[in-house]
Order: structure tokens, then C-alpha cells, then sequence
């Protein structure tokens, strides 16, 4: 039986990976004991968005640090790769052939990192700009925001044509829904952006005056689940027929700011507020959340993701701290 667990999963698709497209399908912990763990990283320059590979390791963006690192969760050690100057790395996932792509918020790229090699490559964005963050679809598309540059982007990895989109409201995180759509943040807009990519047509979605919604994650149900960063709330979205299912208020408040969200595969959101060191693991079934206080003070978390084991991975930009939840 664990055989076929396994074999299932290996070969599930990325559709609905990490809980928002990030290339790994999510596990889900028998029960999450609150054990925290944290590691600091060898250039705390602004480390930011982990994101599990197919190894098992965890990779991370050192945007002000120029680097991508990767943290080995079986001999809990750090290896970082230098990026071409100017870079920043912002958003980063990697592929089924462990192949690391991250947004060049810097320099108006889509980059390539080989581990094997060391060996980066740029893919130039046609109108340059800030490209943020990024996710992969089922097809194995690479879509990302450019958030002050005002578009999707669309990159095929084959040829390393980039196509874009022409949007508004700062474009943040974004997901895909079960139908192929592209689903982003207009957090400048108080609302959610919805990208047919068979037409290029975007529609949009209210969430409400002073809202804010930052990042998006897609639900192994097919639902979409949404920070909002304005108001303080947690709210869950039903893609198909593009509305707001139910909003939840976060554990500490209005002023708290929902930042990073993912869902694990037993359906469970996992959503921090940035301005406390907690974590909010929020169980859709009693619709109750639980917190979990992390040991880091000012940990400052912009992204986290869960693992094939179903561990959640946070990274503290302001503390310099990988960390982990089990």
C-alpha cells in the first residue's frame, strides 16, 4: 500500500503543488505536533520565498544577497550559487528535473539555475520591469506577475518565450485554479485578477475596500484561498463560480498583515501575519484556527510552502532564519 501511495504521488502533476503551483506536490503531517525548527542562513541579506525541489532540500532567494541557496534537510547544510549582478531573486521554484527558475526582480528576467552545473541563464521579459513572483502549471508553463510593471507573464520553458499580459492594481502572488485559469493578487486594486489563458481575457474579482489581497493558494479541493493583508482576514474563493465563499478574521486582528498561504494536502491552510512571530494553521473542517508561536522575534515571513512530507518551510527576511514546522 505505502508503494502505491508513493507511485501516486510521484506521478500527480503540478496543477495543484505546493499548495499554490510551486512544482511539489503537497504532503500532509498525520498531525502537526508545533515542533519548530530554524536554521540561519549563511548571507542573511534579505533571504526570502523557500521552495522544496525534488531532492527533499529546500531552496531560497537571496534577493539583496544576489544568491539562490539551497538547505539540506538531511545533513541540515547550506550551499549557495552567485547570480548575475543586479539580479535579486524575488520568487523561485524548481522543476521536475530539479531545475531552479526565479524571478530577476532586478533586472527584468526569468532566471535558470542548474544545480548540477552551477550554470544560470536569463530569460529577458519584453518590457523589462520587476518580475515578483511565480508559479507553474500543469503543463509545465511558468507564469509570473511583474508588480509595478503591471503584467502576467507567460514564460514556455522549451523555447524561453516570454508572453505578457497587460494588467493593473500591482500584481502579487498568484495561483492556478483546476480549469488551467491564473488567478492573481491586484493588491493596489482590492481585488483578484483572473487570466483565461486560452483568450488572454482577464476579469476581476471585489474583495472589498482596503482589503489588500497579497498571495493566493489553491486547495487540493479546488478552491482558492486568499491573505488580505488591509483587513486582516483569511478568505476562501470558489474559482468556478468566482466568488467569495466565506472570510475568516485572522487570530491577531486587522493591523496584524496576512502575508504568506499555502495549503497542505489534507486541506489545511497554513497563513502567518507578518507583523507577529506566529503562524495560524487554520482546519477548514471545524473552520477553527490554531496558533503556533514561533522562537524568532521579528521573523518576518513573505512566503512559505509545504513539502512532499508535509512539513511547512517559512523564511524569516528580517532574522536571516530558515524554519520549519512539523
Amino acid at each position: 500500500m505505502k508503494k502505491i501511495i508513493l507511485m501516486l504521488a510521484a506521478c500527480a502533476g503540478p496543477a495543484l503543488a505546493g499548495g499554490s503551483n510551486y512544482g511539489i506536490v503537497p504532503g500532509a503531517l498525520p498531525q502537526v505536533q508545533g515542533k519548530v525548527s530554524e536554521w540561519p542562513v549563511p548571507t542573511p541579506k534579505f533571504a526570502r520565498d523557500p521552495a522544496p525541489g525534488p531532492d527533499g532540500n529546500i531552496y531560497i532567494a537571496v534577493m539583496s544577497g544576489n544568491r539562490i541557496a539551497r538547505f539540506d534537510t538531511k545533513t541540515k547544510t547550506f550551499k549557495e550559487w552567485e547570480l548575475p549582478d543586479g539580479a535579486r531573486p524575488h520568487g523561485l521554484l524548481v522543476d521536475a528535473d530539479g531545475i531552479v527558475w526565479y524571478t530577476g526582480n532586478g533586472n527584468g528576467t526569468i532566471g535558470r539555475l542548474d544545480p548540477k552545473t552551477g550554470t544560470v541563464a536569463n530569460h529577458r521579459a519584453p518590457s523589462g520591469g520587476d518580475p515578483h513572483t511565480l508559479v507553474i502549471d500543469e503543463k509545465g508553463v511558468i507564469w509570473f506577475t511583474v508588480q509595478n510593471g503591471q503584467r502576467i507573464g507567460r514564460l514556455d520553458r522549451a523555447t524561453g518565450k516570454i508572453t505578457e499580459y497587460a494588467t493593473s492594481g500591482n500584481p502579487y502572488g498568484l495561483a492556478i485554479d483546476k480549469s488551467g485559469a491564473v488567478w492573481f493578487c491586484r493588491i493596489g486594486e482590492e481585488s483578484l485578477g483572473r487570466l483565461d489563458p486560452a483568450t488572454g481575457q482577464i476579469t476581476h474579482l471585489d474583495t472589498g475596500s482596503g482589503s489588500r489581497p497579497r498571495r493566493v493558494a489553491t486547495a487540493p479541493d479546488g478552491m482558492l484561498w486568499v491573505t488580505l493583508y488591509g483587513n486582516g482576514k483569511l478568505i476562501k474563493v470558489d474559482p468556478q463560480a468566482r466568488r467569495i465563499v466565506k472570510e475568516y478574521a485572522m487570530p491577531h486582528g486587522r493591523g496584524a498583515g496576512p502575508y504568506a498561504v499555502t495549503v497542505d494536502a489534507a486541506g489545511r491552510v497554513w497563513a502567518n501575519e507578518i507583523d507577529t512571530d506566529t503562524v495560524a494553521l487554520l482546519d477548514p473542517k471545524t473552520e477553527a484556527f490554531r496558533v503556533i508561536n514561533l522562537p524568532s522575534k521579528n521573523t518576518g515571513i513573505r512566503k512559505a510552502i509545504v513539502d512532499a512530507q508535509g512539513r511547512f518551510w517559512y523564511m524569516g527576511s528580517h532574522n536571516g532564519r530558515l524554519g520549519v514546522i512539523e
